[in-house]
């Protein structure tokens, strides 16, 4: 009844997907303090089990069974009821739905999750588990329903490949909007305490994203192939940019700015991967590169303290991505999309600029609203104390490494 060998593929995409959240989590580990390396790293690996929970529970259902004024959709599958062994996935039938389930759902445990970089330092677990679960269903499963289950942005032609709006739009926007709530850090950290954690969480990343993108054709195909080879053209460009602007303006080329190039390159690939040409994800990823780099630096002279640039990579890179979409995109690529505004499509253009833009924008507002109401029930930001502690011992009680013992005289 199915195909083995795209439910096979599509195994081994949920893997790579499932993997990138632990990368995420080496990748911000190693951008921050050693006194915070558990904190965020944690504010990762918790959303692998808590997400679970709720995607579960209800969150796959809200996601994509029914409709509810094109917005979100209902509880007929919550607790997967009504799926079984047999039950196929309805885009293809060639896979079962439980394989999709599965994809989609480490989708959602890696989103809520990339928001953690902007207020690094700054939150309390507590409310940030509240903020995880608030910030899933009220954002991230009506974008998920909206684009991809069916809803009112699928309605009117939105095309997002892997995620440019439902992934990193709205989590840039979203991290944003909690740098402005939290505010800034009240004790200044020397800088990154280990960069070869940033590489490998940068690998991992990279490595992940291929599932992220090919795997969203759900199926083996020609698609799949140039998804996956734009994925890889799109960092690759954009690495090197992000290090040569570094180079030019900075006068250093900087390991850390090659690694975050390539993230932002990823990033911005995304929406387009499955719908344009490798030609195009050559502009794209050059583009990224810059346009990142300059988002960054003027958060660098507005002094917004998003601590590991989770809007300038991820919030930019995603709206950049969906624009470029409405204008790049190829039937030839790829029949089941669209032509863009280089093929003459004005119309596309302006609904995926609009969904893109009025997608941060809620997101903006919403997460600003939900702290603020997060905060009435319990304190959101840590004190001036325990920030100065390290919120690895103030609040978790754990060291990353004992001080002690690499300070001590060998024998």
């Amino acid at each position: 009844m199915f195909d083995t060998g795209n439910t096979g593929f599509m195994l081994l995409a949920t893997s790579l997907v499932m993997l990138m959240t632990p990368g995420l989590a080496f990748f911000y580990g190693g951008l921050v303090g050693r006194k915070n390396v558990l904190a965020i790293m944690m504010q990762s690996f918790v959303s692998m089990g808590v997400t679970t929970i709720i995607w579960w529970a209800f969150g796959y259902s809200l996601c994509f069974s029914g409709d509810v004024g094109g917005v979100i959709g209902n509880l007929d599958m919550a607790f997967l009821r009504g799926i079984d062994l047999s039950t196929p996935y309805a885009g293809t039938a060639k896979i079962p739905l439980f394989v999709f389930v599965a994809y989609q759902m480490m989708f959602a445990i890696i989103t809520p999750a990339l928001i953690t970089g902007a207020f690094a330092n700054r939150i309390r677990f507590g409310a940030y588990l509240i903020f995880l679960v608030g910030w899933l269903v009220f954002v991230y499963f009506p974008f998920v329903h909206m684009v991809w289950g069916g809803g009112l942005l699928h309605q009117w032609g939105v095309l997002d490949f892997a995620g440019g709006i439902v992934v990193h739009a709205i989590a840039g926007m979203a991290a944003l909007a909690s740098v402005f709530f939290v505010g800034r850090r009240r004790v200044k950290e020397i800088g990154m305490h280990s960069i070869p954690l940033v590489a490998l969480g940068t690998g991992l990343l990279w490595f992940g994203w291929y599932g992220f993108n090919a795997g969203s054709e759900l199926a083996v195909d020609a698609v799949t192939g140039q998804a996956f080879l734009n994925t890889d053209i799109a960092a690759s460009f954009a690495g090197p940019t992000w290090m040569l602007l570094a180079w030019i303006f900075e006068k250093k080329p900087k390991f850390t700015g090659l690694l975050t190039g390539a993230v932002a390159g990823l990033a911005t690939i995304t929406p387009c991967a499955g719908y344009v040409t490798a030609n195009t994800a050559v502009l794209i990823g050059i583009a990224s590169g810059t346009v990142c780099y300059f988002a960054v630096s003027l958060k660098n002279r507005l002094q917004w303290d998003d601590a590991l640039d989770v809007w300038g990579v991820h919030g930019v890179g995603g709206i950049l991505g969906t624009i470029a979409l409405g204008v790049f995109a190829s039937k030839a690529v790829n029949p089941a999309g669209a032509d863009g505004l280089l093929a003459g499509n004005t119309n596309f253009f302006l609904v995926q600029t609009a969904a893109a833009l009025g997608a941060g924008v809620y997101a903006f507002a919403f997460t600003y609203g939900m702290l603020w109401l997060i905060n009435k029930l319990t304190p959101v930001k840590v004190t001036e104390d325990e920030e100065r502690d390290g919120l690895d011992t103030a609040l978790h009680g754990e060291k990353a490494y004992d001080d002690d013992l690499a300070a001590s005289p060998e024998v």
